[in-house]
């Protein structure tokens, strides 16, 4: 049950999408066009099956309409804005939920002004579960992944490739100093990214891996990665979030699998941190008022951070209504109202007008839903505004 007493802002019920959709990954699979549109594209239905299709926001009249599907159904894929407006998909899931993944080499770009999609050339290494950062001279780097290992494992990439729109074309990038998947990346004020946390396989098993507390940045001038300073509590299913004084906010997350046995740690952190850019360091900030993972973290044009949603197990459980803010400069979490349907791996943006847009994701996962059941999703959407 969430408490929403002393909470300020409030909801609005917006267009539910075409589809029920799950968007797992470090980022929601959608983005704010030019013109003030949303983009969602692909995701997976409860049986965790890749999808191609492809939904449309309008601020202005608050629906959601169907758009062109891309060429390839897909998961735990990258969807990036473009300097040139366009959007660029890359990698991700095929087909239904295996083990080990099939992941995906082919790219393609949508043109917001047509609908039409293109194709956008191949990445050196297929990989899921990577991240995939602009840069301020309008290349894309993407890093890490989850790729097959063998009949019966996987691991995870420490490569990274530049996308030029100009060409398009793919190059190799210097490769990482730690193998991740399924971590957070943000674009620094200085045009350097930082990557924190995530996961890596370790064993033969789809639950065989734990987290990470590593971090380090990449720097486009250089074209090479240097470590950073590490997470005091490593974390995957966390959130990275960059605030108005260029400093970094990470939030959540789970630690992984730990026991021999591959049975799972339950419990989300509520611990946050905060990275400093001179010195590289993270210090502790205040935790959140409860702990979560597969969440999703958003700066409000206040300069605060507001978290929502999310579950408190690393797989994803029953979706959290609950929301909250965060002011940097005082340390404080304050209350919002929850969301009228809990979720977790869901979209949200905010919109240029201020408020937030959060839609689709996992209500409850097989362990919550019915027996035998798919896993429970929605195609709700929902307005934030303070």
């Amino acid at each position: 049950m969430t408490d929403d007493r002393g909470a300020t802002g409030r909801w609005e019920a917006a267009g539910p999408l075409p589809w029920e959709r799950n968007l797992f990954g470090a980022a929601s699979g959608a983005v704010q066009l030019a013109d003030g549109r949303v983009l969602i594209t692909g995701g997976a239905d409860g049986t965790l099956t890749a999808e191609a299709g492809t939904a449309l926001f309008d601020p202005r009249d608050g629906a959601w309409s169907q758009g062109r599907p891309m060429a390839t159904a897909r998961r735990m894929h990258s969807t990036t804005l473009l300097a040139d407006g366009r959007v660029l998909v890359a990698g991700g899931h095929a087909g239904p939920n295996t083990f080990p993944v099939r992941p995906l080499a082919t790219a393609e770009v949508y043109d917001p002004e047509s609908g039409d999609w293109s194709p956008a050339g191949e990445l050196g290494e297929a990989r899921c579960g990577h991240s995939a950062t602009l840069l301020a001279d309008g290349r894309v780097l993407v890093a890490g992944g989850a790729v097959r290992r063998s009949a019966g494992s996987q691991r995870c990439l420490f490569s990274a490739e530049l996308f030029d729109p100009a060409g398009p074309a793919w190059t190799p990038a210097g490769a990482m100093t730690d193998a991740r998947s399924f971590h957070p990346a943000v674009p620094l004020p200085d045009g350097r990214v930082l990557v924190a946390g995530g996961w890596v396989a370790t064993r033969t098993d789809a639950r065989g891996g734990t987290s990470l507390a590593y971090g380090e940045c990449f720097d486009p001038a250089a074209g090479k990665w240097t470590p950073t300073g590490g997470l005091a509590a490593p974390r995957s299913g966390h959130q990275l979030t960059v605030l108005a004084d260029g400093s970094v906010l990470a939030t959540g997350g789970a630690d992984g699998w730990a026991a021999e046995n591959g049975r799972l740690s339950p419990y989300s952190r509520a611990a946050a941190e905060r990275w400093d850019p001179p010195t590289g360091l993270w210090t502790r900030e205040a935790d959140m008022p409860c702990g979560r993972s597969q969440h999703r973290a958003v700066l409000l044009p206040t300069g605060e951070v507001l978290v929502l949603g999310g579950t408190n197990d690393h797989l994803g459980d029953a979706g959290f209504r609950s929301a909250a803010r965060y002011d940097p400069e005082v340390q404080r979490w304050t209350p919002v109202p929850g969301m009228a349907v809990g979720r977790s791996d869901f979209a949200a943006v905010t919109l240029a007008d201020g408020r937030v847009l959060v839609a689709g994701g996992m209500v409850r996962a097989r362990p919550a839903g019915p027996s035998g059941a798919p896993h429970v999703l929605t195609a709700t959407s929902e307005l934030f505004a303070l």
